[in-house]
């Protein structure tokens, strides 16, 4: 039915117009008790509840424990998941268990590495949300301890399991816009929860929050309800709209143009409008060199009077990609064979000359011998990229073959993104080695 699907909607669409055929659930086969992978969550905020509804929506998945710094969090848990689902507040309780094949980690970022090293030395497989670090010297460990326990480790930039991406790589692979020489991405919000100010609870206290434990190893100040339930607005526990943004327009950059990474970065922005406390920017703009020739700029904005938009561009010398919304569209714009004349300055028998012998170099075009300059390509509606990364990564714990982002690709693009935060800080040009994944 879904095949028969696509195949009327791209009828209807016109031949400009392609429904992207996806299977988003796995092969209809019996799940028996013993083939389930019993996952636990650590960290069980937004991002962290988000991941695990869509996660177990993967046929073969079965959640056994939560743990979280809120006792809110905990209870809520038990709503969602039942009565029987443990809950603690130190996740070395869920490790220890040896009934949990996998864990999500959806902590903020000063705890992936730990979290992550932790649950990997434990035996456990580990799917944890980007960025993948949050200091440069987490991207070695974290890369190192994957290799030495022979655990799977994927990163949550669910961007590089999208068949839009995908598309957009097989279009620029095939040279759909000639030599890439620019890309551009933005995203730019204008809400409040858009701008990390989230809702705190009436109960919050010292009390039914862990505060000693969430702060790990970040300074040790008196409990705060504000930097606990709104952590990314500060770079002690968050890494700015660098870490929560930018990442996503790296991976996706990097996945469809197969690069390591940039060689430099300068980045420069400042705090407009949410002037509450936060130390980190709510606008940040960013130029990086690739050493494949193209360069990216990024844009984040969270003061934008329109609406929360994103999007990437890919500029290349015959053309554009551009994914925004379900959609990937190329547009082509052939290089003319020819030069183009500059003659309207000359005498009329010059230009009559001149034009008889160029029309002989260079006959006019018929209309039907132009090639369709623009097609778009449009995801299924209800179509989850989400689930496809989780497909991908529970796939990977299954068979021991490689997932499609592994602690390399991630600290690659986290690493890349920081950049930004590196070079605003600094207010200078800082210099990258994507193959070391050093600062140089």
């Amino acid at each position: 039915m879904r095949a028969a699907g696509a195949a009327s909607a791209a009828s209807m669409l016109g031949a400009r117009v392609h429904a992207l055929a996806v299977a988003q659930d796995e092969p209809a086969r019996p799940v028996g008790a013993n083939d389930h992978i019993q996952i636990a969550l650590i960290g069980a905020g937004g991002q962290g509840q988000g991941d695990t509804k869509v996660a177990l929506q993967v046929p073969g998945v079965k959640l056994l424990a939560v743990a979280d710094c809120y006792n809110g969090r905990l209870a809520h848990a038990k709503e969602l998941w039942g009565k029987d689902i443990f809950t603690t507040r130190h996740y070395g309780e869920i490790l220890a268990r040896k009934d949990i094949d996998a864990v999500i980690i959806g902590t903020p970022d000063h705890w992936h590495k730990q979290a992550s090293v932790d649950a990997m030395k434990a035996g456990k497989d580990v799917y944890c949300e980007k960025p993948m670090i949050h200091l440069y010297s987490d991207g070695p460990e974290m890369i190192e301890t994957a290799r030495a326990t022979q655990r799977i480790i994927q990163i949550g930039s669910q961007r590089v399991s999208s068949i839009l991406y995908a598309k957009a790589k097989e279009l620029l692979e095939s040279g759909a816009i000639g030599k890439l020489n620019m890309v551009e991405a933005h995203w730019d919000r204008n809400s409040a929860i858009g701008a990390w100010d989230y809702t705190i609870p009436l109960d919050a206290s010292p009390e039914t929050c862990d505060w000693p434990r969430f702060l790990g190893t970040a300074p040790q100040i008196p409990f705060s309800a504000e930097q606990f339930f709104q952590w990314r607005k500060w770079k002690a526990y968050g890494s700015g709209v660098a870490g929560d943004l930018f990442v996503h327009l790296f991976s996706g950059t990097h996945f469809i143009t197969g690069s390591h990474g940039p060689t430099r970065a300068m980045a420069t922005g400042g705090l407009r409008f949410w002037k509450d406390g936060r130390n980190v920017p709510d606008v940040m703009l960013g130029l990086f060199d690739y050493p494949q020739g193209f360069n990216l700029s990024l844009r984040v904005n969270f003061v934008d009077g329109g609406q929360e938009s994103q999007g990437l561009t890919f500029t290349g010398s015959e053309g554009t990609i551009e994914i925004t919304g379900n959609s990937v569209g190329v547009n082509r714009v052939p290089r003319s064979k020819e030069p183009g004349l500059s003659i309207a300055t000359f005498t009329d028998a010059m230009q009559h000359r001149i034009l008889a012998e160029y029309r002989r170099k260079y006959p006019i075009q018929h209309p039907e011998e132009a090639p369709v300059r623009y097609e778009e390509y449009v995801a299924p509606a209800g179509y989850s990229d989400s689930y496809d990364h989780f497909k991908n990564f529970f796939n990977s714990v299954r068979t021991r073959k490689p997932v499609v982002e592994d602690a390399v690709f991630g600290f690659r693009a986290a690493g890349a993104a920081l950049l930004s935060n590196l070079s605003y800080d600094r207010g200078t040009v800082v210099h990258w080695d994507p193959e070391t994944m050093k600062i140089v």
